[in-house]
Protein backbone atom coordinates (compact mmCIF):
# COMPACT_ATOMS: atom_id res chain seq x y z
CA UNK A 1 0.00 0.00 0.00
CA UNK A 2 1.32 3.57 -0.62
CA UNK A 3 0.82 6.22 1.68
CA UNK A 4 0.72 9.87 0.90
CA UNK A 5 0.84 12.61 3.12
CA UNK A 6 -1.28 15.15 1.66
CA UNK A 7 -3.17 14.47 -2.36
CA UNK A 8 -0.34 16.86 -4.00
CA UNK A 9 2.53 14.03 -4.77
CA UNK A 10 3.70 12.71 -8.04
CA UNK A 11 3.19 8.79 -7.38
CA UNK A 12 -0.90 9.60 -6.36
CA UNK A 13 -2.91 7.71 -8.97
CA UNK A 14 -4.80 9.82 -11.29
CA UNK A 15 -8.08 8.51 -10.83
CA UNK A 16 -9.30 5.49 -7.78
CA UNK A 17 -12.05 4.02 -6.40
CA UNK A 18 -12.32 5.91 -2.81
CA UNK A 19 -13.76 5.77 0.44
CA UNK A 20 -13.38 8.59 2.77
CA UNK A 21 -13.69 8.22 6.85
CA UNK A 22 -11.48 8.65 10.39
CA UNK A 23 -11.11 4.11 10.19
CA UNK A 24 -10.10 4.59 14.31
CA UNK A 25 -9.61 0.59 14.96
CA UNK A 26 -10.42 -0.28 11.11
CA UNK A 27 -12.91 -2.68 12.58
CA UNK A 28 -15.48 -4.84 10.80
CA UNK A 29 -17.78 -2.47 9.89
CA UNK A 30 -14.92 -0.91 7.99
CA UNK A 31 -13.04 -3.94 6.76
CA UNK A 32 -16.31 -4.68 5.20
CA UNK A 33 -16.45 -1.87 3.18
CA UNK A 34 -12.94 -1.52 2.45
CA UNK A 35 -13.74 -5.68 0.95
CA UNK A 36 -16.76 -3.88 -1.06
CA UNK A 37 -14.42 -1.09 -2.44
CA UNK A 38 -11.60 -3.45 -3.42
CA UNK A 39 -14.33 -5.34 -5.55
CA UNK A 40 -15.30 -2.00 -7.38
CA UNK A 41 -11.86 -0.69 -7.90
CA UNK A 42 -11.06 -4.37 -9.53
CA UNK A 43 -14.17 -4.23 -11.38
CA UNK A 44 -13.40 -0.88 -12.71
CA UNK A 45 -9.48 -1.16 -13.51
CA UNK A 46 -9.09 1.36 -10.43
CA UNK A 47 -6.43 1.54 -7.30
CA UNK A 48 -8.46 1.78 -4.52
CA UNK A 49 -8.03 4.22 -1.93
CA UNK A 50 -8.53 5.53 1.34
CA UNK A 51 -9.06 9.46 2.89
CA UNK A 52 -8.46 9.69 6.36
CA UNK A 53 -7.58 12.50 8.30
CA UNK A 54 -4.96 13.27 11.07
CA UNK A 55 -5.92 14.49 13.93
CA UNK A 56 -9.34 13.37 13.84
CA UNK A 57 -11.22 16.27 13.57
CA UNK A 58 -13.22 16.32 16.66
CA UNK A 59 -9.15 16.13 18.31
CA UNK A 60 -9.38 19.32 16.23
CA UNK A 61 -11.95 20.90 17.27
CA UNK A 62 -11.33 20.20 20.65
CA UNK A 63 -8.25 21.93 20.60
CA UNK A 64 -9.68 25.01 19.14
CA UNK A 65 -12.09 25.29 21.55
CA UNK A 66 -10.00 24.50 24.46
CA UNK A 67 -12.57 21.71 25.51
CA UNK A 68 -10.59 18.22 25.65
CA UNK A 69 -13.48 15.94 26.45
CA UNK A 70 -15.17 16.49 22.87
CA UNK A 71 -12.02 14.75 21.45
CA UNK A 72 -12.90 11.15 21.30
CA UNK A 73 -10.48 8.17 22.77
CA UNK A 74 -8.37 7.10 20.55
CA UNK A 75 -8.41 3.08 19.27
CA UNK A 76 -4.96 2.96 17.36
CA UNK A 77 -2.19 4.94 16.31
CA UNK A 78 -1.79 5.97 12.87
CA UNK A 79 1.08 3.23 12.48
CA UNK A 80 -1.59 0.63 13.50
CA UNK A 81 -4.57 2.31 11.23
CA UNK A 82 -2.02 1.99 8.10
CA UNK A 83 -1.62 -1.62 8.90
CA UNK A 84 -4.39 -2.77 9.12
CA UNK A 85 -5.43 -0.65 6.04
CA UNK A 86 -2.56 -2.48 4.20
CA UNK A 87 -3.57 -5.85 5.41
CA UNK A 88 -7.37 -5.14 4.02
CA UNK A 89 -5.90 -4.56 0.70
CA UNK A 90 -5.80 -1.10 -0.24
CA UNK A 91 -3.87 0.30 -2.97
CA UNK A 92 -3.01 3.91 -1.57
CA UNK A 93 -4.24 5.36 1.54
CA UNK A 94 -4.23 9.60 1.77
CA UNK A 95 -3.50 11.11 5.06
CA UNK A 96 -4.95 14.66 4.80
CA UNK A 97 -4.16 16.91 7.87
CA UNK A 98 -7.14 18.54 9.26
CA UNK A 99 -6.64 22.20 9.86
CA UNK A 100 -8.78 25.38 9.81
CA UNK A 101 -8.22 25.63 5.59
CA UNK A 102 -10.09 21.93 5.71
CA UNK A 103 -12.55 22.76 8.79
CA UNK A 104 -13.83 25.77 6.99
CA UNK A 105 -13.98 23.96 3.11
CA UNK A 106 -17.28 24.14 2.10
CA UNK A 107 -18.96 21.05 0.95
CA UNK A 108 -19.13 22.08 -2.87
CA UNK A 109 -15.62 22.80 -2.36
CA UNK A 110 -14.22 19.66 -1.02
CA UNK A 111 -15.82 17.92 -3.74
CA UNK A 112 -14.02 19.86 -6.38
CA UNK A 113 -10.37 20.65 -4.98
CA UNK A 114 -9.98 17.30 -3.25
CA UNK A 115 -12.23 14.57 -4.76
CA UNK A 116 -12.47 15.34 -8.69
CA UNK A 117 -9.19 17.85 -9.09
CA UNK A 118 -6.94 16.47 -5.92
CA UNK A 119 -8.03 12.32 -6.41
CA UNK A 120 -9.90 11.77 -9.42
CA UNK A 121 -12.11 10.34 -7.54
CA UNK A 122 -14.54 7.88 -10.12
CA UNK A 123 -16.29 5.93 -7.76
CA UNK A 124 -16.56 6.94 -4.11
CA UNK A 125 -18.29 4.86 -1.15
CA UNK A 126 -19.66 6.14 1.57
CA UNK A 127 -20.84 4.79 5.51
CA UNK A 128 -24.77 5.48 6.17
CA UNK A 129 -23.91 8.41 8.68
CA UNK A 130 -21.15 10.40 6.25
CA UNK A 131 -21.14 14.14 6.70
CA UNK A 132 -18.58 16.36 5.10
CA UNK A 133 -17.53 20.15 5.15
CA UNK A 134 -17.41 23.18 7.35
CA UNK A 135 -20.34 22.28 9.86
CA UNK A 136 -20.73 18.78 7.99
CA UNK A 137 -23.49 20.16 5.56
CA UNK A 138 -22.62 18.32 2.98
CA UNK A 139 -24.00 14.57 2.90
CA UNK A 140 -24.86 11.70 0.69
CA UNK A 141 -27.65 13.37 -1.48
CA UNK A 142 -25.57 16.31 -2.14
CA UNK A 143 -22.56 13.96 -3.02
CA UNK A 144 -24.59 11.89 -5.22
CA UNK A 145 -25.88 14.82 -7.07
CA UNK A 146 -22.52 16.24 -7.50
CA UNK A 147 -21.96 13.02 -8.77
CA UNK A 148 -24.12 12.76 -11.40
CA UNK A 149 -22.91 16.02 -12.53
CA UNK A 150 -19.36 15.34 -12.75
CA UNK A 151 -19.33 11.74 -13.99
CA UNK A 152 -18.28 9.81 -10.79
CA UNK A 153 -20.61 7.08 -9.47
CA UNK A 154 -21.54 7.42 -5.85
CA UNK A 155 -22.30 4.45 -3.23
CA UNK A 156 -23.83 3.47 0.18
CA UNK A 157 -23.68 0.98 2.57
CA UNK A 158 -25.54 0.38 5.42
CA UNK A 159 -24.41 -0.19 8.82
CA UNK A 160 -22.88 -3.19 9.41
CA UNK A 161 -23.56 -5.64 12.57
CA UNK A 162 -22.66 -8.24 14.67
CA UNK A 163 -25.66 -10.22 16.71
CA UNK A 164 -27.78 -7.11 15.97
CA UNK A 165 -25.45 -4.77 17.18
CA UNK A 166 -24.20 -1.96 14.85
CA UNK A 167 -20.62 -2.44 14.74
CA UNK A 168 -18.92 1.24 15.23
CA UNK A 169 -15.94 3.15 16.68
CA UNK A 170 -17.71 3.87 19.37
CA UNK A 171 -18.86 0.53 20.28
CA UNK A 172 -15.34 -0.15 20.22
CA UNK A 173 -13.82 2.42 22.34
CA UNK A 174 -16.73 1.35 25.01
CA UNK A 175 -15.78 -1.82 25.15
CA UNK A 176 -12.47 -0.74 25.80
CA UNK A 177 -12.82 1.70 28.25
CA UNK A 178 -14.85 -1.02 30.37
CA UNK A 179 -12.03 -3.31 29.79
CA UNK A 180 -14.71 -6.33 27.77
CA UNK A 181 -11.57 -7.36 25.70
CA UNK A 182 -13.51 -10.46 24.38
CA UNK A 183 -16.36 -8.15 23.21
CA UNK A 184 -13.65 -5.89 21.42
CA UNK A 185 -12.23 -8.22 19.93
CA UNK A 186 -15.54 -9.77 18.40
CA UNK A 187 -15.84 -5.93 16.57
CA UNK A 188 -12.55 -5.79 15.73
CA UNK A 189 -12.50 -8.98 14.13
CA UNK A 190 -9.03 -9.41 15.59
CA UNK A 191 -7.39 -9.26 19.63
CA UNK A 192 -6.55 -5.31 20.05
CA UNK A 193 -3.22 -4.76 19.37
CA UNK A 194 -0.59 -1.88 19.82
CA UNK A 195 2.36 -2.03 17.86
CA UNK A 196 5.90 0.54 17.72
CA UNK A 197 9.21 0.95 18.16
CA UNK A 198 10.84 0.25 21.42
CA UNK A 199 12.10 3.01 23.07
CA UNK A 200 13.99 3.67 26.51
CA UNK A 201 12.71 4.48 29.80
CA UNK A 202 14.10 5.07 33.22
CA UNK A 203 14.95 1.23 33.07
CA UNK A 204 13.22 1.44 36.73
CA UNK A 205 11.55 -1.90 36.23
CA UNK A 206 15.35 -3.41 36.29
CA UNK A 207 15.70 -2.27 39.70
CA UNK A 208 12.26 -2.59 40.98
CA UNK A 209 11.96 -6.65 41.08
CA UNK A 210 15.74 -7.22 41.58
CA UNK A 211 15.43 -7.93 45.18
CA UNK A 212 11.81 -10.11 44.76
CA UNK A 213 12.11 -13.39 46.14
CA UNK A 214 13.36 -15.55 42.68
CA UNK A 215 14.60 -12.72 40.75
CA UNK A 216 17.39 -10.96 39.74
CA UNK A 217 16.66 -9.53 36.60
CA UNK A 218 13.84 -7.23 37.75
CA UNK A 219 10.95 -6.15 35.77
CA UNK A 220 12.71 -5.25 32.39
CA UNK A 221 9.66 -3.70 30.29
CA UNK A 222 8.98 -3.44 26.60
CA UNK A 223 8.41 0.77 26.28
CA UNK A 224 5.89 1.56 23.14
CA UNK A 225 4.72 5.41 23.10
CA UNK A 226 1.47 5.50 22.56
CA UNK A 227 0.56 8.71 20.23
CA UNK A 228 -2.00 10.67 21.54
CA UNK A 229 -3.08 11.33 24.97
CA UNK A 230 -6.44 9.66 25.05
CA UNK A 231 -6.43 6.26 24.47
CA UNK A 232 -9.60 4.18 24.16
CA UNK A 233 -8.22 1.40 27.16
CA UNK A 234 -5.95 1.86 29.79
CA UNK A 235 -5.00 0.01 32.41
CA UNK A 236 -3.22 -3.49 33.21
CA UNK A 237 -3.47 -6.24 30.84
CA UNK A 238 -2.13 -9.97 30.18
CA UNK A 239 -0.51 -9.91 27.00
CA UNK A 240 0.93 -11.48 24.31
CA UNK A 241 4.03 -9.89 22.51
CA UNK A 242 4.46 -10.78 18.92
CA UNK A 243 7.90 -9.55 16.90
CA UNK A 244 11.12 -10.71 19.10
CA UNK A 245 10.81 -13.98 18.89
CA UNK A 246 9.30 -16.76 16.20
CA UNK A 247 6.50 -17.78 19.09
CA UNK A 248 4.22 -14.60 21.12
CA UNK A 249 5.62 -14.02 24.35
CA UNK A 250 3.28 -13.58 27.00
CA UNK A 251 3.37 -11.04 29.59
CA UNK A 252 1.79 -8.47 31.55
CA UNK A 253 1.10 -4.38 30.40
CA UNK A 254 0.76 -1.27 31.82
CA UNK A 255 -1.24 1.55 29.30
CA UNK A 256 -1.99 4.90 30.50
CA UNK A 257 0.48 7.38 32.51
CA UNK A 258 2.00 5.49 35.22
CA UNK A 259 0.60 7.43 38.36
CA UNK A 260 2.85 6.01 40.78
CA UNK A 261 5.51 7.84 39.01
CA UNK A 262 6.86 11.36 38.16
CA UNK A 263 5.11 12.74 35.31
CA UNK A 264 8.01 14.89 34.40
CA UNK A 265 10.64 11.32 33.91
CA UNK A 266 12.27 10.94 30.85
CA UNK A 267 8.86 9.98 29.28
CA UNK A 268 6.99 13.52 29.93
CA UNK A 269 3.82 12.27 31.05
CA UNK A 270 2.66 11.10 28.07
CA UNK A 271 0.64 7.79 27.29
CA UNK A 272 3.03 4.49 27.59
CA UNK A 273 2.63 1.09 26.91
CA UNK A 274 5.05 -0.99 29.29
CA UNK A 275 5.13 -4.76 28.78
CA UNK A 276 6.80 -6.94 31.06
CA UNK A 277 7.74 -10.29 29.54
CA UNK A 278 7.01 -12.98 31.91
CA UNK A 279 9.89 -15.05 30.80
CA UNK A 280 12.73 -12.69 29.11
CA UNK A 281 13.91 -14.59 26.54
CA UNK A 282 17.47 -15.04 27.13
CA UNK A 283 18.84 -14.46 23.32
CA UNK A 284 17.79 -11.20 23.33
CA UNK A 285 20.33 -10.14 26.02
CA UNK A 286 19.41 -6.58 28.02
CA UNK A 287 19.48 -4.58 25.45
CA UNK A 288 18.18 -6.53 22.49
CA UNK A 289 14.66 -5.53 22.20
CA UNK A 290 15.18 -2.00 21.59
CA UNK A 291 14.40 -0.08 18.57
CA UNK A 292 12.28 -3.31 17.13
CA UNK A 293 9.13 -2.84 16.33
CA UNK A 294 6.49 -5.28 18.58
CA UNK A 295 2.59 -6.04 18.22
CA UNK A 296 1.38 -5.97 21.81
CA UNK A 297 -2.08 -8.05 21.65
CA UNK A 298 -4.45 -6.86 24.75
CA UNK A 299 -6.08 -9.65 26.09
CA UNK A 300 -7.48 -9.35 29.30
CA UNK A 301 -8.18 -6.88 31.54
CA UNK A 302 -6.42 -7.01 35.17
CA UNK A 303 -7.41 -3.96 36.74
CA UNK A 304 -7.43 -0.41 36.30
CA UNK A 305 -4.36 1.52 36.59
CA UNK A 306 -3.44 1.97 40.28
CA UNK A 307 -1.39 4.74 42.58
CA UNK A 308 1.04 3.04 44.60
CA UNK A 309 2.39 4.83 47.80
CA UNK A 310 5.67 4.02 47.82
CA UNK A 311 8.39 1.69 45.80
CA UNK A 312 8.00 -1.42 47.82
CA UNK A 313 3.91 -1.41 47.20
CA UNK A 314 4.64 -0.70 43.75
CA UNK A 315 7.17 -3.66 43.68
CA UNK A 316 4.64 -6.17 45.44
CA UNK A 317 1.67 -5.12 42.32
CA UNK A 318 4.08 -5.68 39.30
CA UNK A 319 4.56 -9.18 40.88
CA UNK A 320 1.14 -9.50 41.60
CA UNK A 321 0.04 -9.07 38.29
CA UNK A 322 2.80 -10.86 36.86
CA UNK A 323 0.81 -14.12 38.37
CA UNK A 324 -2.50 -13.03 37.50
CA UNK A 325 -1.31 -12.93 34.41
CA UNK A 326 0.24 -16.23 34.07
CA UNK A 327 -2.72 -17.43 35.99
CA UNK A 328 -4.70 -15.85 32.91
CA UNK A 329 -2.71 -17.76 30.35
CA UNK A 330 -2.78 -20.76 32.30
CA UNK A 331 -6.89 -20.83 32.20
CA UNK A 332 -7.11 -20.14 28.34
CA UNK A 333 -4.21 -23.02 28.10
CA UNK A 334 -6.30 -25.31 30.04
CA UNK A 335 -9.71 -24.28 28.47
CA UNK A 336 -8.36 -24.62 24.98
CA UNK A 337 -7.09 -27.92 25.54
CA UNK A 338 -10.52 -28.79 26.76
CA UNK A 339 -11.79 -27.44 23.78
CA UNK A 340 -8.98 -29.09 21.40
CA UNK A 341 -10.24 -32.41 23.00
CA UNK A 342 -13.60 -32.10 22.30
CA UNK A 343 -13.19 -31.25 19.26
CA UNK A 344 -10.86 -34.54 17.97
CA UNK A 345 -13.93 -36.90 20.19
Amino acid sequence: MQIFRGFRHPGVAPACALTIGNFDGVHRGHQAMLGLLNAEARVRGLPSCVLTFEPHPRDYFAAVTKRPELAPARIGTLRDKLGELAACGVGQTIVLPFDSRLASQSPEDFIRHVLIEGLGAKYILVGDDFRFGAKRAGDYDMLDRAGEQSGFDVARMNSYEVHGLRVSSSAVREALAEGRMAHAQALLGRPYAISGHVVHGRKLGRALGASAPGRNDGFRTLNLRFKHWKPAANGIFAVLVHGLTEKPLPGVANLGVRPSLDANDVNGGRVLLETHCLDWPSELGSEGAYGKIVRVELLHKLHDELRYTSLEALTAGIAKDGRDARAFFASTHAETHRQTTRDRI
